[in-house]
């Protein structure tokens, strides 16, 4: 069995509770997806998962720290180099309900925007929807994205369109994807802290704030 990334056994722990203490410091860890580095930071301590092509002095040159330097946009321009960076977000968690659920695998929906981006930086990635006979909403007018992300855990994306919009839809969404991973598994979602739309919508489904995450393919 593959040993959980250290990442994920910290957000593992967050999502029960359990925080890293908040010191101020931080830490160096190998990146969970080869091609893909990022930051993540709890209260007072953050994460560095980055190339071994990256000395521990330049990380400290760039003035990593726990208390807001790890996320510092120099610091991170400097490691992605030329390569893709993707936005500052917030990351919630949820515990897995384990099945039914009212989501199925929808491979037409393989080429949308909101599942290739999931691709570019998860692994393992599954499009899922409502049953194309459903009715309202079982077109593609909702899309959700569920693989390995941050840490190696299971991570979410989702996405309601405006023709698709209507009240409860995208909490029941969200709660349905809960439905997709097994009791006890951990879920995250990530989101623009500006997104308020989809933070209420996470908050609603059971979701909980644990983190940030910043992740970017390199090109150094």
């Amino acid at each position: 069995m593959t040993a959980e990334h250290v990442v994920g056994r910290v957000l593992r722990a967050a999502a029960d509770g359990r925080f890293p203490l908040d010191d101020g410091g931080w830490e160096r860890v190998p990146p969970w997806r080869p091609g893909v580095e990022g930051v993540v930071a709890l209260t007072g301590h953050a994460y560095l998962a980055v190339g071994d092509d990256v000395p521990a002095a330049r990380l400290a040159t760039l003035g990593a720290d726990g208390i807001g330097g790890a996320h510092d946009p120099r610091l991170v321009a400097a490691l992605a180099g030329t390569g893709q960076v993707d936005c500052l977000d917030a990351v919630l968690a949820a515990g897995g309900r384990g099945g039914p659920s009212g989501l199925v695998p929808r491979p037409d929906l393989d080429d949308h925007p909101r599942v290739a981006h999931a691709r570019r930086f998860r692994t393992d990635v599954t499009a899922y929807g409502v049953p194309p006979d459903a009715g309202p909403g079982g077109d593609v007018h909702a899309v959700v994205s569920l693989g390995r992300g941050i840490g190696g855990l299971w991570e979410l994306g989702l996405e309601v369109d405006a023709g698709g919009r209507r009240p409860g839809h995208a909490v029941w969404l969200a709660s349905q994807v809960r439905r997709l991973v097994p009791v006890g598994e951990p879920v995250l979602a990530s989101t623009a802290p500006g997104n308020t739309r989809a933070l209420k919508v996470f908050l609603a489904a059971g979701f909980v704030p644990v983190a940030s995450v910043q992740v970017w393919r390199p090109q150094r």
